[in-house]
């Protein structure tokens, strides 16, 4: 659990204290070269905002004395021993009382004297607002040229790919949003893909996000980032929380592609025996295409039923589809698997490619048999939908 320390002494935050209307909130690990710095220019950007404000500070289970230099230049301290990115910002944005919250690094790469700017953007009514490094300046030495011009718009482009969000640069550590959005967003990352989560849900939850160019700055001190396991962190969970081009894409190429290959070697019986373990091979890639489809659109569904998603092509479907069509479908495909099963005689014949293509019907008709009971699991009937539907 976090705990937040004031001036070395633990203090129950009373709902009757002063209103505070920003939260700098400042993840730190082993930061005790910059903390000072970093923490004095939150003050600062605080005072040029002309608000009520407080200094956040998360010590994510420092070596060094980064706790005690941050407390000592005015910050609140908070204490997660659980380290990562998104475990410091999610105990640092449950203890900020501010109506919004500036994220930012302890390494003194960001511009806080942009705390005004950023503010007024969210009075302004965005819900998030995200510096962008590659629409201000970055200064010499602040970036590696693999990250500049690989790894940031290479994620960054996948991210827009996938979830249409539209930023320039989704992993600046510059950012600020309302707090009352936080819980529609529902975060968990514990590690950096904490930055992705974020512009991710924000996108899917259909929030108002803003940019604004900064200067990104040379970081003080010794990097924390480990440069292809956290690039791997952000692509597995772009791909996890994309289950269309993670399942639905690939899985419907290759059934599609397995079935186009079955018909025209079944049609073509001309081509010789060689062709029957191409046969088997498409076959292989149809039914295992199937499979991978069926995930995506078991994803799909959870997300949507459970998890607050939308959906409107998956939604229109439920109301027109019932498990009953589902069935209906498959056993007319399962008929016809068996009648060309059955008409080829497939272990007396030289050429057995029609068998393959009634056979792996066949096992089509039984994934999507099972494939539709378990959509009616997951809630797709009258009451799941009603749950959904204003009251």
């Amino acid at each position: 659990m976090s705990r937040v320390e004031v001036e070395g002494e633990p203090e129950a935050r009373s709902e009757t204290a002063t209103e505070v209307e920003v939260s700098v909130v400042i993840p730190c690990l082993n930061e005790a070269q910059a903390i000072e710095r970093v923490v004095r220019a939150a003050h600062a950007g605080l005072d040029a905002a002309g608000v009520t404000g407080e200094v956040v500070v998360v010590d994510n289970a420092s070596d060094d004395d980064s706790a005690e230099l941050a407390r000592a230049a005015g910050a609140i301290v908070v204490y997660e021993p659980r380290r990562g990115y998104g475990s410091a910002y999610l105990a640092g944005l449950a203890a900020a009382r501010g109506r919004f919250a500036v994220m930012a690094d302890a390494d003194g790469t960001y511009p806080l004297d942009l705390i005004p700017e950023m503010v007024e953007k969210l009075r302004g009514g965005a819900d998030m607002v995200i510096g962008s490094r590659f629409k201000g300046k970055i200064h010499p030495g602040a970036m590696p040229w693999s990250n500049r011009y690989i790894g940031n718009p290479v994620l960054t482009g996948m991210l827009n790919l996938l979830f249409r969000s539209g930023v320039s640069d989704a992993h600046c550590g510059l950012r600020a949003i309302r707090r009352d959005v936080l819980p529609r967003l529902k975060l968990s990352a514990t590690g950096m893909e904490f930055a992705s989560e974020m512009v991710i849900k924000a996108g899917k939850r259909r929030l108002r996000v803003e940019e604004i160019p900064i200067d990104y700055h040379p970081r003080i001190g010794d990097s924390k980032l480990s440069r292809f396991s956290d690039a791997w962190r952000h692509v597995r969970f772009m791909l996890v929380h994309s289950p269309t081009y993670l399942f639905v894409v690939p899985g419907g190429i290759a059934a599609l592609g397995g079935l186009a290959a079955l018909v025209a070697l079944a049609a073509l019986w001309r081509l010789g025996d060689n062709w029957t373990g191409v046969s088997v091979a498409a076959a292989g890639v149809a039914i295992v295409g199937v499979g991978i489809t069926q995930l995506g659109l078991f994803s799909r569904t959870y997300a949507v039923v459970y998890l607050g998603e939308s959906d409107a092509l998956l939604e229109r479907g439920w109301r027109r589809l019932r498990l009953e069509h589902g069935l209906a479908v498959s056993a007319v495909v399962l008929l016809m698997g068996l009648g060309i099963t059955a008409g080829s005689f497939f272990d007396g014949v030289k050429d057995p490619r029609l068998g393959i293509l009634g056979l792996a019907l066949m096992a089509l008709a039984l994934q999507a048999i099972f494939g539709s009971f378990f959509l009616s699991i997951l809630g797709l009937s009258e009451h799941a939908l009603a749950r959904r539907q204003p009251r």
